[in-house]
């Protein structure tokens, strides 16, 4: 019997999916365990495996497109099995004219033959929700078109991306400005542009930030470091170490230290509740082409610069090619994003929910001091905590920052 594959749930904030490449054509032998496709989630490129086995009957997201979680991916089944059923009962898998630029003259003549007045009228589904294609929805949007007011001819009255662009507003309708933010800022006539399709990953990155932005009140600390003796000690280190250590795992491993000695800071809000977390798991902010990627080094308190700077370059790698795993990006408790190594000499950074606070990292910058009296040339790096107020009051974060500023200037202390 015919089984539906849906579109699967590979990590904790995926909603869509992309197909990034299929690995089994229509008409194939698919065994349990076999590579079927490979899904581009928010965060990586993963290979997707088959559960059960079966001859692919059809398949419901072309490569390069986009499907919501748990619409149908493909259909297993035996050769020549009638699937129609199933097509019929699938609700939000993506529709023909998704997946393909030119519709058949014959398929519109036939789907417009069978489109009845009552089917078309039932796009609204009884809870009252618009049953609409995922790119009919998007282009309505982009357009400023009133998705209530069209009327669907794909199954079961479903609004699809024909019908967006057939649409004609009433004439009352047309002469009001869309609301459309999108088309707020329209460029002007003549300008030069191009457009890029927004990627899973930079959806997120969208989504969560400005949920953090606004939901979570922001407060920032920022405190000067002098990093002569942490200069000093990293050139000893490096003399006889195997593998060169950066000031990034210094900065990792004395935040971990810090964050022992001020749990609160180690804390996620979670509503009636705020966790204080006992383990401490840094998020590691890594820059890709399509945004950020947060790896995360668990129980970094435990672990030495060595095994530090050794697991940072291995998820670095491994998330500029997107093949991180998600046992890899979720669990943080603290994030740390430094952007020192691009000149920058200090930023304010948003939180990584759930945490409870970011820090900022700048690079290390050398600038007269006062040392004993004399003006003397010193090394600073200028770092900026970032807070959630419903969980950090300034003193608490004041605090985490002075331990962290002493632990980086006496380095020793990082291995009491």
């Amino acid at each position: 019997m015919a089984e539906v594959v849906n579109m699967p749930r590979l990590s904790d904030t995926m909603e869509e999916g992309t197909v990034a490449a299929w690995h089994k054509q229509i008409g194939d032998k698919v065994e349990e365990g076999d590579l079927l496709a490979e899904i581009e989630t928010d965060k990586a490129t993963m290979e997707f495996e088959a559960f059960q086995e079966g001859v692919l009957l059809h398949i419901g997201v072309e490569e390069g497109n986009t499907a919501p979680v748990d619409s149908i991916l493909a259909i297993l089944g035996e050769e020549g099995e009638d699937i129609s059923s199933l097509l019929n009962g699938g609700g939000a898998k993506p529709d023909a004219d998704e997946s393909k630029t030119d519709e058949s003259p014959k398929e519109e003549e036939k789907q417009t033959e069978t489109a009845s007045t009552e089917s078309q009228t039932s796009a609204k589904e009884s809870e009252g929700r618009i049953k609409a294609s995922p790119l009919a929805r998007k282009l309505a949007e982009d357009k400023g078109v009133d998705i209530n007011a069209v009327k669907g001819s794909g199954e079961g009255g479903r609004i699809v991306k024909r019908d967006i662009d057939n649409y004609q507003a009433p004439a009352a309708e047309s002469a009001k400005p869309s609301v459309n933010m999108a088309s707020a800022g329209a460029p002007a006539e003549g300008a030069s542009y191009e457009e890029q399709t927004v990627s899973q990953m930079r959806k997120t990155i969208a989504r969560r930030l400005s949920e953090s932005k606004f939901s979570a009140p922001h407060f920032y600390l920022t405190l000067d470091i002098d990093m002569d003796q942490a200069i000093t000690a990293r050139k000893s280190i490096n003399a006889v170490a195997e593998t060169k250590i950066s000031f990034n795992d210094f900065v990792i491993k004395a935040a971990a230290v810090a964050l022992k000695q001020h749990p609160v800071i180690n804390s996620s809000w979670a509503g009636d509740t705020i966790r204080r977390n006992h383990d401490i798991n840094i998020g590691m902010a890594v820059a890709v082409d399509e945004g950020l990627l947060v790896p995360v080094i668990r129980h970094a308190d435990q672990k030495g610069l060595a095994t530090i700077n050794r697991e940072a370059k291995e998820f670095a790698g491994k998330a500029r090619d997107k093949k991180l795993q998600p046992s890899e990006w979720e669990g943080n408790t603290f994030t740390i994003s430094n952007l020192g190594m691009f000149g920058i000499e200090e930023f304010t950074a948003i939180i990584n929910s759930p945490d409870a606070c970011i820090l900022a990292v700048g690079g290390i910058k050398q600038v007269p001091v006062v040392k004993d009296g004399a003006v003397v040339p010193g090394n600073v790096m200028k770092v900026t905590l970032s807070c959630d107020h419903r969980v950090v009051d300034g003193a608490s974060g004041a605090a985490f920052l002075q331990t962290f500023k002493g632990i980086l200037e006496s380095p020793l202390n990082m291995l009491l």
